[in-house]
């Protein structure tokens, strides 16, 4: 095979291995953390502290995205344990590679360290809080939320995009009131349901009637968004259904199966952050300059298929439905996933009540922008 040939065979085959035209680094600037948070997935496998350096240098890193991600648009998030306990490295990173677009996922702590010439490149940051005051810091540590809170309130006219509450919707009593009062401080609300056997009992009610109680907040005016993104996302989907695919190759929209790219301090990838412990998701190195396709993809033995939340969900998350149904964990997939799925499906069925393409007929162009194109949508999961 002549040179021309092998060249066009090998740009297909890493064509291959990141379907669609976007790719998600997520670079791990170390995995030390200045707080201990009770549930933080980083515990498991050891993994939270065991690297606080990045052993890979800039020039290995510009030559891996060269080589497997050429012609890719490339966006970056800076991720940990706690990154901007590197924030050096956050600096060297935007300064060598300019045209990324960057985002920060961080406990907020130390945003305000962070010099303004990198809170003026961060399209969105992504603020870990867990609710209101009582659950966050019950969580995080005794005045965790209020210093995460001043420090906000000290950055957010240098910031250069959005920020975003991350809620781990982990208690069971978190109410419409703590959640609704994160967007007197944050442009957006976006929460995750915790993947903890945190389902028993009444919980799910609970969650169901604050749920209820969300979506009937976003539909109450056509005169704004109500900026919660796993609400925004749904109904996005709903009205639109070819956004729910068009970004993920068709996959799913945890980013997990297509183009999320977990990079850790040594280098080495992974497709999902909560899953680094297990050697063989490994799908690449920086330093070794190699990458294969996620071993998160679709699976026959996820049930997915024939779930009436298919079209506008995508599958949720791929961590969760591995674990249950292929690698047939039934304590966690009676305790965790199947709790969550129908969550989703409860969401869906409360969006449909309040007739959303009628709301969204309503809205002015500008709304619907915000609704149909929220850049934040490529940071989260859209889905809970």
């Amino acid at each position: 095979m002549n040179s021309h040939l092998e060249h066009r065979a090998a740009a297909a085959e890493r064509a291959g291995v990141i379907p669609g035209s976007r790719v998600e680094l997520q670079l791990l600037t170390t995995l030390k953390c200045n707080l201990k948070c009770s549930y933080c997935s980083l515990g498991v496998g050891e993994v939270l502290g065991s690297q606080l350096q990045v052993g890979y240098d800039l020039d290995q890193l510009e030559r891996f995205v060269a080589t497997q991600l050429p012609a890719k648009e490339i966006y970056v998030t800076f991720y940990g344990g706690e990154p901007t306990l590197n924030g050096d490295f956050i600096a060297a990173v935007m300064q060598r590679l300019p045209l990324f677009r960057y985002q920060l996922q961080t406990n907020g702590t130390l945003l305000d360290k962070l010099p303004g010439a990198v809170l003026e490149r961060l399209s969105n940051i992504l603020v870990s809080i867990d609710g209101g005051e009582r659950i966050t810091d019950g969580y995080r540590g005794r005045g965790i939320y209020r210093r995460v809170l001043k420090n906000i309130r000290k950055v957010r006219e240098r910031v250069g995009g959005s920020v975003t509450a991350r809620v781990t919707w982990s208690d069971a009593d978190t109410s419409f009131a703590e959640l609704d009062e994160l967007t007197e401080n944050f442009d957006y609300v976006y929460f995750q349901f915790v993947a903890d056997e945190k389902y028993a009992d009444d919980s799910q009610a609970k969650r169901q009637a604050v749920l209820a109680q969300l979506i009937d907040r976003f539909f109450a005016s056509s005169d704004a968004i109500y900026p919660f993104i796993p609400l925004m996302g749904i109904v996005r989907n709903k009205i639109l259904p070819s956004r729910a695919t068009e970004l993920y190759g068709g996959m799913t929209q945890c980013r997990a199966s297509s183009h999320l790219l977990n990079v850790m301090p040594d280098g080495k990838i992974f497709p999902c952050p909560d899953m680094m412990y297990l050697p063989d998701m490994q799908q690449g190195d920086v330093a070794g300059n190699w990458l294969k396709p996620s071993a998160l993809l679709p699976h026959p033995d996820m049930p997915c298929d024939d779930c009436e939340a298919l079209p506008w969900c995508r599958r949720n998350c791929m961590k969760n439905l591995y674990l249950g149904y292929v690698k047939k964990d039934e304590q966690y997939r009676r305790n965790v996933v199947e709790p969550i799925c129908e969550l989703i499906r409860f969401m869906g069925r409360e969006i449909d009540r309040h007739a959303p393409h009628q709301w969204f007929a309503r809205l002015s162009l500008p709304l619907r922008r915000q609704l149909t194109d929220c850049e934040v949508y490529e940071y989260v999961e859209v889905m809970p």
